[in-house]
């Protein structure tokens, strides 16, 4: 397993890394959860150029500045809400994974920190969904050797367990 990928318990909105992935909804207007988190910390700028930005399909990704938030930037993704795995879900959180990645590392971030992209109100299964994150961070890291640390970071102690145990699966 790559050394760069890093667990972590915590609030997203107070990591000292260069950007943040904010799982955010398709309008990036803010909403709830992490989301609503990422807005408020970041302050009323942060709503002014994602208004500019017009929207974000589920699985891409947009970047902004992180304005009053310790990170230089915030990577917005949209990830898809859970119908029972029938409808492509694994592959459209994957690949916000993937584009978050991309679109931080080109932008010159060396440390990232996501949070449990979809695990909220979109209700996709924790266990999956980590299993994504990890699967996918350990497939992409490779292709991006500057980027120096990658955190996932867990809300509360039930979706860092199931990090770590999905980290060891995949070691």
């Amino acid at each position: 397993m790559d050394p760069r990928i890093r667990l972590m318990q915590g609030d997203i909105t107070r990591l000292a890394v260069d950007a943040i992935v904010n799982a955010a909804n398709e309008s990036l207007l803010g909403g709830g959860g992490v989301d609503g988190a990422i807005h408020r910390a970041a302050g009323p700028e942060l709503l002014v150029e994602c208004c500019r930005l017009g929207g974000c399909p589920t699985g891409q990704a947009r970047l902004t500045q992180g304005y009053r938030l310790p990170a230089r930037f915030v990577v917005h993704t949209v990830g898809p809400v859970w119908h029972g795995g029938g409808r492509g879900e694994a592959e459209l959180l994957a690949s916000c994974y993937r584009n978050s990645l991309a679109l931080a590392a080109q932008a010159g971030a060396k440390s990232l920190a996501f949070p449990a992209i979809s695990c909220g109100v979109y209700g996709y299964p924790v266990e999956e969904a980590c299993r994504v994150a990890v699967t996918t961070l350990a497939e992409e890291l490779p292709l991006w050797p500057e980027m120096e640390v990658v955190y996932l970071v867990a809300f509360d102690k039930r979706v860092l367990d199931a990090y770590h145990r999905c980290l060891g699966s995949v070691a």
